[in-house]
């Protein structure tokens, strides 16, 4: 599993600033950011990795986003045009991403995994926290250094809800 020092090692090869931030106390998901460090949803970003089934198959689908507007499976599956759009299960996110399953950092996913990227993040100087795999850690890193090292797509999820059609893209339970 990656950890808070293979992403340190990283950021510092690409001489990339940041900042790994210990946490007062253990966390089991990203979705715990803005409480343990009395940060704003919206600067505080995760990883949701979803099951899309398509024509050809199954496959995990990683979505980054801020905490504050987290991605749901229609407007995913409305961008793919998958055929169902599932919440991933934590055996399925620890394989496909080698982090923990709630604690998956936007970065050093394997090139393998796609990748979508709000585009609400895009385009900011602000700082953000992201989880780095580990319960007690988290990155502190500007939004727009954070989004040139993520290898994945940009999408527009607000435009993608208008367009939905629940019945083609089902909420998974």
């Amino acid at each position: 599993m990656k950890d808070a020092l293979a992403i340190h090692r990283w950021l510092l090869a690409h001489q990339v600033h940041h900042e790994i931030v210990r946490l007062p106390r253990a966390m089991t998901s990203a979705d715990e950011l803005p409480e343990l460090l009395s940060a704003s949803p919206a600067t505080c970003v995760a990883v949701t990795v979803f099951e899309v089934t398509t024509r050809i198959g199954r496959e995990p689908v990683a979505v980054v986003a801020s905490v504050g507007s987290p991605p749901q499976p229609g407007p995913i599956g409305g961008v793919l045009g998958a055929r169902r759009v599932r919440p991933a299960s934590a055996f399925t996110v620890n394989s496909a991403t080698d982090y923990a399953a709630g604690l998956v950092c936007p970065l050093l996913l394997p090139e393998e995994l796609p990748v979508l990227v709000d585009e609400r993040l895009a385009g900011s100087a602000e700082f953000v926290y992201t989880p780095t795999g580990e319960r007690r850690t988290a990155l502190l890193i500007r939004a727009d250094h954070l989004l040139t090292l993520v290898s994945g797509k940009t999408i527009d999820l607000v435009q993608s809800r208008s367009r939905r059609e629940p019945a083609t893209f089902p909420l998974a339970g």
